[in-house]
Parts: C-alpha cells; sequence; structure tokens
C-alpha cells in the first residue's frame, strides 16, 4: 500500500478546493495588512520633521495645523482599518482550516472503512485513531497559523526592508546584514528538529495504542488483577513520549538564544550608525525614529521564522502519516467488467481447487480446497484449531482472495462480483462478537434499518435470543454497552446471529457460534436454522458433533487440507478423526 507520489502543500491546496479564493483573499489580506505597518512610522516621521525638529517647525505649527491633525487622523484611521483586516483574515483562514479539517477527516474515515483485512492486520486501531485526531489537527493549524504566519514574516521583512532601503540604503545594510547569519541558524534548527517530530508522533502512536488497547480490554486486566502491570507499561509509553516531547522542544530552546541574541544586535547597531548618521546630517530625526520604531518588523519575522520552522516540522512529520491512509488504496475491489447481479443470489458455493496463504505468512493455510455447497444445503466444518476453518470462509465473502483457485457463489467467481452485491447476499455471524454502543434493536437491524419491531422480534426467536431480551430492563430497547458489555458470550453471540439472519442471506456463515450456549438453546436454534422463511444455503464451523450431525455434509480439515468429507453416518462409518471425535463427545462406541 503506497500513497501516491504529490508534496504536502499540492495535497492541502487539492483539499482546498471550494475555498481557494476565500483563502488567496485572506492571504492577500495577510500582505496588506502587514505593509499597513508601515503607516505609523511613516506618519510619525512626517509629524517629527515637520511639526518637531525641522528647520520649519514653528511656522509649520502654526501655518500648516491643518495638515497635523490630518496626519494623526490618518493615522489612527488606518490603524483602526489594518485592526479590522486582521481580525476578518484570522476569520476567513479559520474558516477555511475547519472546511479542510472536515474534508480531510471525512475522506479519511471513508478510506479506513474501504479498506480490506490486510491493512487492518497492519495498522494498530490506536495509530489509526492519532491519524484521524492529533495528527489532523496539526494539519488544520499548518493551514490556519503556519502559512500566514509565513506570508506575514517574509511580507513584513521585505516591506520593512524596502522602506530601509527607501529612507537610506547604507544604514539598511547595516542593519540586516545581521539576517543572513539567523538563517543559517534556522535551517540548522530544521535539520535538527525534523526527524525528532517524527519521532514524536510515533511516541503518541504507541501511547494511544496503550491506551485503547487496555481500555478496551479492561475485563482481562481486572481478571488476571494485572492493573498495575497495564498502568506500569502505559507509565512507560508516557515517559517515553514526554522525554521525545522534552527533547524536541529543547531543540527549539538550544537554538532560540543564538537568534535571539543576533536579533538583538540590530538595535544597538542602530543605535551606533544611526546616531553616527544624524551627527553627520545624512538622515533627520524624523527617518532615525522611523528606523527605531521599525526595528521590531525586522526582528520579529526573525524570530518567528524559528517557531514558524518548529511548526512545519510537526505539520510535515503529522501529514506523512495521515497522506499514508489518504492515498491508500485497498487491494481487493470491484474489477471495471464486474457482474452485475443485482437480484438475490440462489446460494451456491463452489471452491475449486483453492489454495491460500497470508500475505505475511510463508506457509500455506490452504491446500487445494474443493467442495460444492448447493442451494439451500448446510455444509458443517470441522477439524483442530488452526487448521484453517476460518481463513477459507473468509474468502467467501472476499475479505482475503485465494493464491490459488477459484471461489464461485452461483457459478460465478467472487472475483467477478461487486463486493457490496456480494456481501449483501451473505449474513456472517463469528465466535468473537462485536455489538455496538446501541440498543438491542439497533444492534440486529444493524444490516437493514428499515426492518420493522416485528421482524427484529422475529430473528430474535430464530436465535433463541428473544426470552432473555424480553426480561431486560427496555426489552429490545436497552442499550448494549460497547461491545456488548454486560451480556453474556451466549447472549452477545445469539444477538450476532440474529443480526446475521435479519438480512434473509442467501449464504449464512456461522463461525463457531454456538460455542458460548447451552445445549438446549442451541437445539432450539437449529431448529430454527431448519424453518427459515426465505431459502438460504448455511455453512457452519463448529467443534460439537451435536451442531454437526444434521448437515448435508460435514467437512474435516486438517492441517489445511480437506481430510475427510460426507454425512455424518459415512463419516462416523469411515472411522477416521470424525469417528474419534464423536466417541470423544458422547462417550459412546459408534
Amino acid at each position: 500500500m503506497e500513497a501516491k507520489k504529490r508534496s504536502k502543500m499540492a495535497w492541502l491546496w487539492e483539499n482546498m478546493k471550494g475555498y481557494r479564493v476565500i483563502y488567496i483573499v485572506g492571504i492577500l489580506g495577510t500582505l496588506v495588512y502587514n505593509v499597513m505597518q508601515l503607516t505609523v512610522p511613516y506618519f510619525t516621521q512626517k509629524i517629527i520633521d515637520l511639526f518637531l525638529t525641522g528647520e520649519e517647525a514653528t511656522a509649520n505649527l502654526v501655518n500648516k495645523r491643518a495638515l497635523f491633525f490630518q496626519l494623526i487622523i490618518t493615522m489612527i484611521v488606518l490603524t483602526f482599518v489594518r485592526t479590522l483586516i486582521v481580525y476578518l483574515v484570522c476569520m476567513d483562514v479559520e474558516h477555511v482550516s475547519q472546511k479542510v479539517l472536515y474534508r480531510i477527516r471525512v475522506h479519511l474515515f471513508d478510506k479506513i472503512e474501504r479498506q480490506d483485512m490486510q491493512f487492518y492486520n497492519t495498522y494498530r486501531t490506536g495509530d489509526l485513531m492519532t491519524r484521524v485526531t492529533g495528527d489532523l489537527d496539526a494539519v488544520r493549524h499548518m493551514i490556519a497559523w503556519v502559512i500566514r504566519s509565513i506570508v506575514e514574516a517574509f511580507a513584513l521583512l521585505f516591506a520593512t526592508a524596502a522602506y530601509f532601503f527607501y529612507m537610506d540604503w547604507h544604514l539598511a545594510i547595516s542593519i540586516l546584514a545581521i539576517a543572513p547569519f539567523i538563517m543559517v541558524i534556522i535551517v540548522l534548527f530544521r535539520n535538527k528538529v525534523a526527524p525528532r517530530h517524527k519521532a514524536l508522533r510515533e511516541k503518541l502512536s504507541h501511547l494511544n495504542t496503550a491506551a485503547q488497547e487496555n481500555i478496551s480490554g479492561n475485563r482481562v486486566v481486572k481478571a488476571f488483577a494485572r492493573e498495575d502491570y497495564e498502568i506500569k507499561k502505559f507509565d512507560t509509553c508516557s515517559v517515553e513520549y514526554s522525554k521525545t516531547n522534552k527533547k524536541t522542544a529543547m531543540t527549539w530552546l538550544n537554538y532560540f538564544p543564538y537568534i535571539e541574541a543576533f536579533a538583538n544586535l540590530m538595535p544597538v547597531v542602530l543605535l551606533v550608525v544611526g546616531g553616527l548618521f544624524i551627527i553627520n546630517g545624512r538622515i533627520t530625526m524624523g527617518e532615525y525614529v522611523a528606523f527605531s520604531s521599525l526595528i521590531w518588523a525586522v526582528q520579529n519575522p526573525m524570530r518567528m521564522l524559528g517557531n514558524i520552522m518548529n511548526e512545519f516540522q510537526r505539520f510535515s512529520a503529522a501529514s506523512d502519516k495521515v497522506m499514508e491512509i489518504y492515498y491508500s488504496e485497498p487491494h481487493i475491489v470491484d474489477k471495471e467488467n464486474a457482474v452485475d447481479l443485482p437480484e438475490r443470489f440462489r446460494g451456491k458455493v463452489e471452491f475449486k481447487n483453492v489454495s491460500f496463504r497470508y500475505e505475511d505468512g510463508n506457509l500455506p493455510v490452504l491446500h487445494n480446497i474443493s467442495f460444492v455447497a448447493n442451494p439451500g444445503e448446510t455444509i458443517a466444518i470441522m477439524g483442530e484449531t488452526g487448521c484453517g476453518k476460518t481463513s477459507l470462509i473468509q474468502l467467501i465473502p472476499r475479505f482475503y482472495e485465494p493464491t490459488e483457485g477459484e471461489v464461485l457463489v452461483d457459478d460465478i467467481n467472487v472475483n467477478d462480483m461487486k463486493l457490496a452485491q456480494l456481501r449483501k447476499n451473505i449474513g456472517l455471524a463469528t465466535q468473537d462478537v462485536l455489538l455496538y454502543s446501541d440498543t438491542i434493536d439497533g444492534n440486529i437491524a444493524y444490516g437493514d434499518s428499515s426492518l420493522t419491531k416485528e421482524e427484529v422480534e422475529k430473528f430474535a426467536k430464530y436465535s433463541a435470543a428473544a426470552k432473555f431480551i424480553t426480561k431486560m430492563p427496555e426489552g429490545y430497547d436497552t442499550i448494549v454497552g460497547e461491545r456488548g458489555v454486560g451480556l453474556s458470550g451466549g447472549q452477545k453471540q445469539r444477538i450476532s446471529l440474529a443480526r446475521a439472519l435479519a438480512v434473509k442471506p442467501a449464504i449464512l456463515i456461522l463461525d463457531d457460534t454456538t460455542s458460548a450456549v447451552d445445549m438446549e438453546t442451541e437445539k432450539q436454534i437449529q431448529h430454527s436454522l431448519n424453518e427459515l422463511d426465505f431459502p438460504c444455503t448455511k455453512i457452519i464451523i463448529a467443534q460439537r458433533v451435536s451442531t454437526t450431525k444434521f448437515a448435508d455434509k460435514i467437512l474435516i480439515i486438517r492441517d489445511g487440507r480437506i481430510t475427510e468429507s460426507g454425512t455424518h453416518e459415512e463419516l462416523v462409518a469411515k472411522k477416521g478423526y470424525y469417528h474419534s471425535l464423536v466417541q470423544l463427545q458422547t462417550g459412546e462406541e459408534v
């Protein structure tokens, strides 16, 4: 998964579509109000030379009093206008930054949602959360503050330098000769701080991952009384983040004194050289005052550039992380010529010489798997833990793709189908149940929000969940806690089964879905699955013989291969693995 090679600024510009004109207006406003910084020193120079220190100052106070008040009023009005422009510019760029932030965040979540399983095997939840939150805030800060500050610093610096040269180029060169030394220090700082910001983002990602995993796994922590251990582990991550954060901050503090020292040389140069120029009559007192009142306009941009560079490197490190997800593409997507199958599937499933291995694994998981599940049949899959049962069923909805062979649904290769149409015809319930922080009704109707209350109740009866649901405080309107906290394993599995049935799938896949329910409940579920009011092919992974014995076909998988295949009676007669399993679970000779 490789992000497209695109510059960070081009990426920002791409996401400003629709707001570019507004943003450019804001940047132009930044140029304008910084150039207007020169107005007060300019009018101050005129007032001093005309009415205070000039040869005709006394006469001008008498004869040009109106001009004096005109200069004062103009200076006040322009100051007010500049303040208004500053306010409008800040509102403008903040508005654009929030719009861009919203656009990128929505796009990012959309990208994450549409990724395939390999993506989730690669990225940790805490890492993804960091990219959608903290890293995006650095992007917003870049638009709202960093770019504007860069424009502000250079606009103020060049406008002031031009005005200095306009008044006296010798004095201007004397003051600005210090600037190159400051720029060299800033470049050295940038080279030092860039890798530290990248390390800081990684440490933050690790910190968030540790927090997310421990909060979501709090029951395991408490079950093993490992609170102190987890607190210590989190503290280690926190200390690492804190150290890296301090080291990053100290980088700027190590370079700042040198920048400050060179910046503070400018007033000294002005005092010495400017004083000599006044004595020699080269510049007027008004011009000296203008130089003096604008010296900050050269110093501050120099100081700001170091801080701006620090924030830019923060943005650079964060945007690398965001863009990696932003331009990522799933491997499993619809083909351009994918078959359009708007009608409900018949439910036939066929594996033809299918082999499979995970991208990060060397050994194959499945070897030359072949079988057929005809519409309406029930296929049971059994085998030892880790033999490849779950990997096999994940090939049907194309969570993964086989490395060899074909998986066919209704005699069409699933690779040639549209993913949405394929998956809408499949109901999936797994042993590891995830329920959302919603009502029980909302969880059951997750796959089809248009279900009526009566339909939800019907599917709850199919999964033997109706009885315990009606006993809950608010029945079907009871809010299920995060991941179903507060429900037993069997209750969660039954709600998960109801959710899978609620989409009325043509193919129902159950991955050890009844492992946590009692035998009586399992018997009710089996009866219900045989009495569904819609046609459905069932592929069931199970460990209990009581679940598989009534299947039309039972597949035994060992080491990724089908070693036995047939009905319950046929497999018992073969005296193989299944026969041993039946004896082990029933305790009877068969």
